[in-house]
């Protein structure tokens, strides 16, 4: 029966993210953490943190991760599955639709109908992270005393250095770790 979960929920997250893996992040949370609780948001952030800095895509990384975390290797095995089967049905399907309507204004108006959708789940996904990261929780606290300083202040450097310097934000990531683990460990 867990199989059959692990593979139904990362059927669907498959199947209804559109715009890639951070447009996914709400559609991964919503099964793992609140539908499911195969992890609590501290977990689901860690393996989004993870998925993001590993190779590959962001939605097929988590489900590796959470299939591992929930029945171990043939638990990852069929979330992966899960993950990437819808994936590869539509893409086939679109292929042919595109291949001979693509001149069509009405394909040209649902693709440009599904853009303002995408940036607007990128966008949540990332102020839910956001607020987890700044106040530990899934909701903001009453003014600043929810805070956490220390986090405030490595995302605050971070952006600035992404903002005004030409950095990969890869290395922005694996030093805002870094100052994390240092600062944490002092306090």
């Amino acid at each position: 029966m867990l199989f059959a979960q692990l593979f139904w929920s990362f059927f669907q997250i498959g199947l209804f993210s559109i715009g890639g893996g951070y447009a996914a992040m709400p559609l991964i949370q919503q099964q793992v953490v609140d539908q499911h609780a195969w992890l609590t948001m501290n977990q689901f952030a860690d393996i989004m943190t993870i998925a993001e800095m590993t190779p590959g895509p962001i939605a097929i990384n988590s489900a590796t991760f959470v299939g591992i975390r929930v029945a171990g290797l043939p638990g990852a095995i069929v979330a992966t599955v899960g993950c990437v089967l819808p994936s590869c049905i539509i893409v086939l399907a679109l292929a042919f639709i595109y291949y001979h309507f693509s001149k069509l204004t009405a394909v040209q108006g649902v693709l440009q109908g599904l853009r303002p959708a995408v940036v607007a789940m990128i966008a949540s996904a990332g102020l839910s992270l956001l607020v987890l990261a700044l106040f530990g929780g899934r909701e903001l606290s009453v003014g600043p005393l929810g805070l956490d300083t220390m986090a405030a202040l490595i995302f605050a450097a971070g952006f600035l250095v992404l903002r005004r310097k030409s950095v990969n934000p890869i290395w922005i990531m694996m030093a805002s770790g870094v100052a994390g683990v240092a600062l944490y460990s002092i306090v």
